[in-house]
C-alpha cells in the first residue's frame, strides 16, 4: 500500500499552498529542528485590510541564523499580540464568517506565548480542525533524522514507510534525484494551482494567509483551498501507487 508523506518548517497561520500539500499526504511532519530563517514565514504572514495585503509580524529574541525553530523564543516586550488582534479585527470584522473563528484568536491572544513553535503549533491545530483535516502533527525534533537535504528526507520517508514524499515546487532546487531513485522513493514536486475566492476590498490578492480564506468562505474553504489540484487519490495513481 502506497504510503505519502511530506514535511514543513512550522508556519505562522500558513498561506493555502500549504494545507493543500498536507491534504494529499497521509502522514504530515513539522521540522522543527531546522535553523529559523527570519525571512520566511514562521513568525509573520500576510492579510488583506481595506489598504490591500499588510505583513504582520511576530517579534524574536534570536534571529540568529544557526538557531532552530524549536528554540526560538518570542520578544515579548513589543506589544505584537495587540497589534496582530487590532489587524484582525480592521481587516476582517465585516467578513461573512468572522464571527465564526474570532473567539479563537482573542483567546490565543489573550494568553502569553513564549517559545514561537507552541504558538505555531497551537494556530495549525485549530486551523486544520476547521478545515476539517484530520491530522496528526509528528515533530522532527521527536524523532531526530540523520543526514541533510536529501539524505534526511530519505530517513525520515523510511522512518514514516512511505515511498512517495511531496516536496515543495522549489525542492527541484535541492532534491537529489539519483539518492531518490536509489533509496525507492518517488518524489512529486508541487505546483499549486492558487483558487481565487470572494474577498473584502477590491481585486483579489493571492498567497494571502489561509485565515483570509476562512474569514471569507467559511466552511466552504477546504474545497476552495483544494480545487483545481490533485487530491491524494490523484497523485497515488500519477505515481503508481494505485
Amino acid at each position: 500500500m502506497t504510503t505519502i508523506l511530506t514535511a514543513h518548517q512550522p508556519l505562522y497561520m500558513p498561506w493555502l499552498g500549504f494545507f493543500q500539500k498536507v491534504a494529499m499526504s497521509d502522514k504530515f511532519c513539522l521540522w522543527d529542528d531546522v535553523q529559523f530563517d527570519p525571512n520566511d514565514y514562521q513568525q509573520r504572514n500576510h492579510l488583506k485590510n481595506p489598504n490591500g495585503s499588510c505583513l504582520i509580524s511576530i517579534p524574536v529574541k534570536s534571529k540568529n541564523m544557526r538557531t532552530k525553530i524549536e528554540d526560538v523564543h518570542i520578544e515579548n516586550q513589543h506589544k505584537w499580540k495587540r497589534i496582530h488582534l487590532n489587524t484582525l479585527l480592521i481587516s476582517y470584522s465585516k467578513a461573512p464568517y468572522f464571527e465564526s473563528y474570532s473567539d479563537f484568536f482573542k483567546k490565543t491572544y489573550a494568553k502569553k506565548w513564549d517559545r514561537l513553535l507552541d504558538l505555531d503549533m497551537h494556530i495549525l491545530e485549530y486551523l486544520f480542525k476547521e478545515l476539517g483535516m484530520m491530522v496528526e502533527i509528528t515533530t522532527a525534533s521527536s524523532l531526530r533524522f540523520e543526514g541533510q537535504k536529501t539524505s534526511r528526507i530519505i530517513d525520515m520517508c523510511n522512518r514514516f514507510d512511505a515511498d512517495i514524499y511531496i516536496f515543495g515546487a522549489l525542492g527541484r532546487d535541492y532534491a537529489d534525484l539519483n539518492l531518490l531513485k536509489k533509496a525507492r522513493i518517488k518524489p512529486h514536486f508541487q505546483e499549486y494551482i492558487h483558487p481565487t475566492y470572494p474577498q473584502l476590498y477590491g481585486s483579489f490578492v493571492p498567497n494571502l494567509s489561509v485565515v483570509d480564506l476562512l474569514f471569507n468562505c467559511g466552511e466552504k474553504s477546504y474545497g476552495i483551498l483544494t480545487s483545481g489540484n490533485p487530491t491524494h487519490d490523484d497523485l497515488a495513481k500519477m505515481m503508481g501507487g494505485l
